[in-house]
C-alpha cells in the first residue's frame, strides 16, 4: 500500500485542494500535495506539479520539487508532509510562515508588468476583473470552471 497513491485525487475527475487552504500554516501546500500524488499515481490531468506555483512555495522554504516529491513518494500524510516542510529548507518561524502565506493570498499578477497581459488572457474567459482578481481566486474560479460539467 502506497498512501501516495491510494490517497491522490484523480484530477482528471476533480480539482485538487484550493491554494488557499494551509497546511501547518502555508498556504499552496495543499494544493501541491495534491497535485504531486497525483503525478505519481499517473491521473495528474492537465495539471503540472513543480509549477511556478509549486515553487512559490519550495523557493520560500529553500526545498525542491524532487525532494518534495521523493518525500510524497514515501507515503507520507499531510501531517508529515507540513512537517517535512517545515524542518527543511531555510528555517521559518510561524510568524514568518503566516506573513508570506497571508502575502500569497493577497497576490494580483495584474499588477506585475510582465504579467498583466498574461494574467488579462487568464481572466478573461471567466469573466474576472484582472485588476481585481488575486492569483488564488482566478485558480479557485478556473478549478470550478473546469469541473462545471
Amino acid at each position: 500500500m502506497n498512501l501516495a497513491i491510494d490517497h491522490a485525487k484523480d484530477l482528471t475527475k476533480e480539482a485538487p485542494r484550493s491554494p488557499r487552504i494551509r497546511l501547518a500554516g502555508y498556504v499552496i501546500l495543499a494544493r501541491t500535495t495534491d497535485k504531486c500524488r497525483a503525478l505519481l499515481a499517473g491521473n495528474i490531468g492537465e495539471y503540472h506539479y513543480d509549477c511556478p506555483l509549486d515553487n512559490m512555495l519550495f523557493g520560500f522554504k529553500g526545498v525542491t520539487g524532487d525532494d518534495f516529491k521523493a518525500k510524497v513518494q514515501s507515503g507520507a500524510s499531510d501531517e508529515e508532509l507540513a512537517a517535512w516542510v517545515d524542518s527543511h529548507g531555510v528555517a521559518k518561524t510561524a510568524q514568518e510562515v503566516k506573513e508570506w502565506s497571508d502575502g500569497m493570498v493577497a497576490v494580483n499578477p495584474y499588477n506585475d508588468p510582465e504579467r498583466r497581459d498574461w494574467f488579462a488572457e487568464q481572466t478573461a474567459p471567466l469573466g474576472l476583473d484582472p485588476a481585481k482578481t488575486t492569483l488564488f481566486d482566478w485558480l479557485d474560479a478556473d478549478d470550478k470552471a473546469s469541473y462545471a460539467k
